[in-house]
């Protein structure tokens, strides 16, 4: 059969089990326990023989049909969902690291990214080391005998930076060491991380996948195209899971003994915002091009960030990356902090609120918010300005999103 269109697709991923009712839509199964026709049905499901729902914090039939999606989606080997982004974040790196072994990473991140590998993980043995991605010199010299990984963002948040996604996986071939990418800011739509050599991705469903901020989340996307017997730590799982080496540590170890499940009524919401994510996502591209072009026109805009336009740094990767669409988050200056403040307090569509790819445009002052705890040098590294605004575009109608602005800015 011909490999239909992503929304197509997104629509016709059957279910594992025919629903007796024929229902078009994935029921809601709000079940904590599932029960089994026999003692020895049991004892098989937990020695993994036979393959069933038990309890809902480590599976159930919601949650698994929102993952089917996701692998259907992205072209992957498997996915697992979580309760949040971050949480998809600390169960990849507790998998794969143990103490006195580390990962190498840029230290242009989210803030709260940074946070977990800078505060989190060393207090547990695993450190981070913080390099520049665009050095590859530097990188090859960070690796050694205890790197598992090499961890990105696709586009860093709120910076816009674009990694060479190619030559970071030709680092992670060469090494031996997975590829692991935060791809929340790229959906699936428009990057086909498999494609270009990434091994993991991590993604926060909150924003574009929840359809709408409707509800948070985190998955965790295996391409299965990474030899496990390349890192130790998964020594216990290869003779019997084989290429599931990684799923199988983070759902009988990981993921199920640190509690981070995705709730079934999330998992709800995520199925539906995933059948409307590509018309989504096209909507806030266009009104992100718009909005561009405006910015670039206006005089008392001091400086404008998106790698969807031409004269972007990131424009040329966004093209060979993204298929252009660098995700729809933009950045700007003003000409003094103040002046941002003033400008936020005049907006009357554009909410002044900490989200992502939500359907209502929000902007932040990510310096005094995400990174208020971060001392002056950590926010010089990142790349974070006094000066700069965030800005995520939504679905509006572009030409109110324009008004708005030219009044705020008077």
């Amino acid at each position: 059969m011909k490999k239909t269109g992503f929304t197509t697709t997104a629509l016709n991923v059957p279910y594992k089990k025919e629903d007796p009712h024929k229902s078009l839509q994935m029921p809601l199964y709000e079940s904590v326990a599932f029960a089994f026709d026999s003692a020895e049905q049991m004892e098989a499901n937990f020695k993994g023989e036979y393959n069933a729902h038990v309890y809902s914090r480590t599976s159930s039939p919601t949650v698994e049909y929102f993952e089917q999606k996701l692998v259907a989606l992205t072209n992957s080997h498997a996915a697992l969902a979580l309760s949040s982004g971050m949480a998809a974040i600390s169960n990849t790196i507790l998998a794969i690291c143990k103490s006195g072994e580390n990962i190498i990473s840029g230290s242009r991140l989210f803030g709260h990214t940074y946070a977990l590998f800078k505060q989190t993980l060393p207090e547990y043995g695993i450190k981070t080391r913080f390099s520049d991605l665009k050095d590859f010199s530097q990188i090859e010299k960070l690796i050694d005998k205890n790197t598992r990984a090499i961890y990105f963002e696709t586009v860093t948040n709120p910076q816009l930076d674009i990694a060479d996604i190619e030559l970071l996986a030709s680092i992670s071939k060469k090494h031996n060491i997975l590829l692991i990418t935060d791809s929340t800011m790229t959906p699936p739509n428009v990057f086909s991380a498999g494609k270009w050599g990434i091994n993991i991705e991590v993604v926060s469903t909150t924003k574009y996948m929840s359809g709408g901020a409707t509800s948070f989340g985190g998955a965790i996307v295996d391409h299965g195209n990474y030899e496990w017997s390349k890192n130790p730590n998964f020594e216990n799982y290869i003779e019997k899971f084989g290429k599931n080496a990684f799923i199988a540590k983070l759902r009988k170890n990981i993921y199920r003994n640190t509690g981070g499940s995705m709730a079934p009524q999330t998992a709800k919401l995520m199925i539906h915002g995933l059948d409307l994510l590509e018309l989504r996502v096209n909507k806030c591209y266009k009104n992100c091009l718009a909005l561009g072009e405006f910015f670039e026109s206006n005089k008392k805009i001091k400086r404008v960030d998106y790698p969807g336009l031409q004269k972007d740094k990131g424009y040329v990767l966004s093209q060979k990356q993204f298929d252009g669409i660098p995700g729809t988050i933009m950045s700007f200056d003003l000409e003094s902090q103040n002046a941002c403040y003033t400008f936020m307090n005049k907006l009357q569509i554009i909410r002044r609120a900490t989200n992502l790819n939500d359907n209502k445009s929000l902007i932040i002052h990510p310096y005094s918010t995400i990174y208020n705890e971060f001392s002056e040098e950590e926010r010089d590294a990142s790349g974070v300005r006094s000066t700069m605004m965030r800005l995520s575009v939504g679905i509006e109608n572009v030409e109110d999103l324009i008004q708005d602005i030219s009044k705020a800015l008077e």
